[in-house]
């Protein structure tokens, strides 16, 4: 028995090339090792991403390692974002550029009016007012291609909803849209700026129902928080000042003309981007923070093991949209009327087995992701803090009892609710995510 048991031993496992210390053999997953982290990382680094959007993410990782510090050297709910120096230039900020905005308008006008007679100048003043028009602050409409809840199409998820944010010191949403991302946000949509919740059951779908509560908790806590990001006056001035970074972008020099306006348009290009790239770190370290914060109220809501298991998901996000496709892919090559059948079976059980696909994911591949993520810098977008850093914040919050609980009538009667429009989105990924 004991030469049996040896021999077992030796197949699953194999010396680590750099430290010969034993690696566990996973043929699904990377192999590595844990003691020299030896292949943690073995896929190709991240793409480039933009001018702007490196700059932000420079300054979030920045930010996120200040933040992280402070935060663990306070308590967490104690810590509020209030209006510093940083937040009151921001805001400035933002009103000089709708000011500018403001200005093209009422030149518009006023050249349309009053030098209708010259011929040129109405000319001149229609073209500002086009250029009003697109960098005017803009207000979120409610999707027509995705489903969107009411109240009352699904009373149960809006008392949970409801349930969470008085626990995070909020109110809840007015509609929330379903969508088969692996993610979840918060905005708010139409002039009157009611609340809305964009719900990825890519991500829905793979958590546990007290990770589902941390969800709700940490989009809810944005609103509890505040994000300075997201008000209108200054996300409505972070969208100008992309537009005019993008209509002021040099055109290939293939003409003379091209060359005199790429001369004429370097200035103002660059004076939008510098301002793009002032109001960005004026703003960050807030809106960072108010994500850290959003993670406290996870954590209040839903448990701290919660909110931990919360963000190693987002760790697999990108597991998540290759089984999603290879699900497509799979349905899309049975042809025939038994391929038909097939794909209706498909579109049946989806997102079952894209549970089950995530939960087979063992901690050993958790640990790898979590090491990886450290190493790249990982974070959900080039504004959030790096992931780790967020996981290192949630586990040093005390461990209380969570405050909303999911249970299994919860839990079913939130699922039925969900059920026609998880058929339908089930639907579009095996006929349509294939494409």
């Amino acid at each position: 028995m004991e030469i049996g048991n040896e021999v077992a031993t030796a197949e699953r496992t194999r010396p680590c090339p750099d430290c010969g210390s034993p690696l566990p053999l996973d043929e699904r997953y990377v192999d590595w090792c844990a003691e020299c982290e030896w292949n943690v990382d073995p896929g190709a680094p991240d793409p480039e991403p933009g001018r702007i959007a490196a700059a932000r993410r420079r300054l979030a990782h920045r930010f996120g390692e200040q933040l992280a510090q402070e935060m663990e050297r306070a308590a967490a709910e104690s810590v509020r974002p209030g209006w510093d120096a940083s937040t009151v230039l921001a805001f400035g900020l933002a009103l000089l550029v709708h000011a500018v905005t403001l200005i093209l308008l009422v030149s518009g006008v006023l050249l349309v009016v009053l030098g209708w007679e010259t011929g040129v100048q109405p000319v001149v003043g229609a073209l500002l007012l086009g250029l009003a028009a697109v960098l005017r602050p803009r207000t979120v409409r409610l999707p027509k291609d995705a489903p969107v809840l009411y109240r009352a199409d699904a009373p149960r998820l809006f008392e949970l909803i409801d349930e969470v944010g008085a626990v995070v010191g909020t109110a809840g949403v007015h509609a929330v849209v379903v969508g088969t991302h692996c993610n979840a946000a918060v905005t708010t949509y139409g002039l009157r700026r009611r609340r809305v919740l964009d719900l990825g059951l890519g991500l829905w779908e793979i958590l546990s129902p007290q990770e589902r509560v941390a969800l709700l908790g940490h989009e809810l806590g944005h609103f509890a928080h505040g994000d300075l990001r997201y008000g209108r006056v200054t996300s409505g001035a972070l969208h100008s000042l992309r537009v005019w970074y993008y209509v002021l972008a040099p055109t290939p020099a293939v003409r003379l003309l091209d060359r005199f306006v790429n001369a004429a348009t370097f200035l103002p290009r660059w004076a939008a981007y510098g301002t793009l790239l002032l109001l960005d770190r004026l703003t960050l370290r807030a809106s960072q923070r108010a994500e850290y914060l959003a993670d406290t109220g996870a954590a209040r809501a839903g448990s701290v093991e919660a909110a931990l298991g919360l963000l190693d998901r987002l760790l697999v996000s990108r597991s998540v949209a290759t089984e999603l496709r290879r699900e497509s892919v799979a349905a899309q090559m049975r042809g025939g009327r038994g391929g038909q059948e097939d794909r209706e079976r498909a579109e049946r059980g989806l997102w079952e087995r894209l549970a089950a696909h995530i939960g087979e994911v063992p901690e050993r591949e958790y640990e790898r992701l979590r090491r990886a993520g450290a190493l790249r810098g990982h974070s959900a977008d080039d504004t959030h803090p790096p992931t780790h850093l967020r996981r290192r914040h949630a586990a040093a919050i005390p461990p209380e009892p969570a405050l909303v609980v999911c249970d299994a009538a919860r839990e079913a009667a939130v699922a039925a609710e969900l059920a026609a429009h998880r058929a339908v989105l089930a639907r579009r990924v095996i006929r349509d995510h294939a494409r």
